[in-house]
This record gives structure tokens, C-alpha cells and sequence, in this order.
């Protein structure tokens, strides 16, 4: 499958989705922008566009199934299609044990981590397939795949992202679909700085090294590593293709899995 030739990125009005939409365009790629504000869109649509690249400004509730279906029709009316999809969108709950948290926060944070990157996939997929395959990135976190005290919304959400790209995988792969769970480490965002588990932090990852992540992703160098996980901060391009030189990783490593009992001594 070719590379990626334009991008839908949600989340893109500030942060790691503002990065992510200006890396895609200096790789070469069109891209769209999506999120709830049309005035902090604009900056991003024009520095994409002072980049040489085509630029689509969609506004829209990712948890709103007709804006979504609105905003990509949208999107594919102004760039031709969606060859890649960035699930970058996403909110945080309040950092208190599950017994204490706000029922309606709790549920409300679930409605925009899954329910949002269910939406615009079922959405943008179709078109995919119908022209022969495509790519979806879910940006994801290592606290969906561990246990916490606290959070509880925004963990389960992220477990439940897993499911979402090796569904895709799984149903998609034979078809030209390729999906991808991307976690960022800990970039410095609005949403990081605000958090007591991230409040005596000195070392960060550089976004930077997310957007590498996506942009070899987009180039189809990574096309092999569908339905896998990988860590801006710990994976690199370069490292990720060694592996895949060396025959790596197995065919189970990288995804969502339960451990079987480990016998002892």
C-alpha cells in the first residue's frame, strides 16, 4: 500500500494533535483538523497551509454521531478522501478512586475516549476499504495496559482503545486496513501539567518523537506492525524497523493479551 497522502486529526487544535497535524503537513500530506472550537482551528489551518499543504477546518463533537458523519463528508469533499486517521481527542477524568468518582464524568470521559474514535472510524473506514486500504492511529496510553488506583474513566478508556485498533486489524488487514496504538509518554500539554501524577515531573517526552511515530506510520514503513502497540519515548522509527529487519516482534508481542499462570521455580 502507498503511502499516506491525507490526514484527518482530531484533537487538532492545540497540543499533541496541533503537532501531529503540522508534522503530516511538513511530511507532505494534506490535512484536515477537527475539534469543538473553530477559532483555535484557525491557527493550526493556517500555519498547515503556509507549509504548501491543503488544509479542511471541520468542527465537531466527537461523541456526536451525525457531526461526525457531517464532518468527514466534509473532509472528503475538500481533500478526495481519507487515507489516514488519527483518533487524537481525548479528556481526563478527576484523579479519585473509582468510589468516588462523578458518575456523569466518569461516563462522560468514556463517551469522548471510545465512543469519539468508534464514531469517526465507523465513519472514515468505508471510504478506506473502498479504495483499496488505509491507516488508523488511535493515540493511546501505557495506562491501558496496567491497573490504577485512580482515573479509573481514562484508563478503562485507553484498555478499551486496544480493542478498537485489533478489531480494525483483524477485520481489515486482508482488506489494505492497517491500525496502530500509539502512546505518547508524557508530553507536556494543558492536560499533563494539570495532573497531581505528573506534578513533580522534570523529564517529559519531546512530542517530537510522537510525530516521528506518526509520520513513519503514515509512509507505510511500519505497515507490519498493525495491530500493535508502540511508545513515542522508547520506539523510534529507526529502532522499530530494526526489529522488523531482525524478524521482530512475534506474532503475539506488542498487543493486549491476559498471561497464562507462570509455573514456579
Amino acid at each position: 500500500m502507498s503511502a499516506s497522502r491525507t490526514a484527518l486529526v482530531t484533537g487538532a487544535s492545540r497540543g499533541i494533535g496541533r503537532a501531529l497535524a503540522l508534522g503530516l503537513a511538513r511530511a507532505g500530506l494534506d490535512v484536515a483538523v477537527l475539534a469543538r472550537d473553530t477559532q483555535r482551528l484557525a491557527p493550526v489551518a493556517a500555519e498547515v497551509r503556509a507549509l504548501g499543504r491543503r488544509c479542511a477546518v471541520v468542527v465537531a463533537d466527537v461523541r456526536d454521531a451525525a457531526a461526525v458523519a457531517d464532518a468527514v463528508c466534509e473532509v472528503k469533499a475538500a481533500l478526495g478522501g481519507i487515507d489516514l486517521l488519527v483518533n487524537n481527542a481525548g479528556r481526563m477524568d478527576a484523579e479519585v478512586p473509582l468510589w468516588e468518582a462523578d458518575p456523569d464524568e466518569w461516563w462522560s470521559v468514556l463517551e469522548t475516549n471510545v465512543r469519539g474514535p468508534f464514531l469517526l472510524a465507523r465513519a472514515v473506514v468505508p471510504g478506506m476499504l473502498a479504495r483499496g486500504g488505509g491507516r488508523v492511529v488511535d493515540i493511546n496510553s501505557g495506562s491501558g495496559t496496567r491497573d490504577s488506583a485512580d482515573a479509573t474513566a481514562y484508563t478503562t478508556s485507553k484498555t478499551a482503545l486496544f480493542r478498537i485498533g485489533g478489531s480494525l486489524h483483524a477485520a481489515g488487514f486482508d482488506r489494505g486496513l492497517r491500525a496502530f496504538e500509539v502512546a505518547p509518554g508524557v508530553v507536556v500539554t494543558d492536560m499533563t501539567r494539570s495532573m497531581k501524577a505528573h506534578q513533580d515531573r522534570t523529564e517529559w517526552t519531546d512530542v517530537r518523537a510522537v510525530v516521528d511515530l506518526v509520520v513513519a506510520i503514515a509512509s507505510g514503513k511500519l505497515d507490519a506492525l498493525s495491530g500493535r502497540y508502540v511508545r513515542a519515548g522508547t520506539d523510534t522509527p529507526a529502532s522499530l524497523l530494526a526489529r522488523l529487519a531482525r524478524g521482530e516482534p512475534a506474532q503475539q508481542e506488542r498487543k493486549l493479551l491476559l498471561g497464562d499462570w507462570i509455573a514456579p521455580g
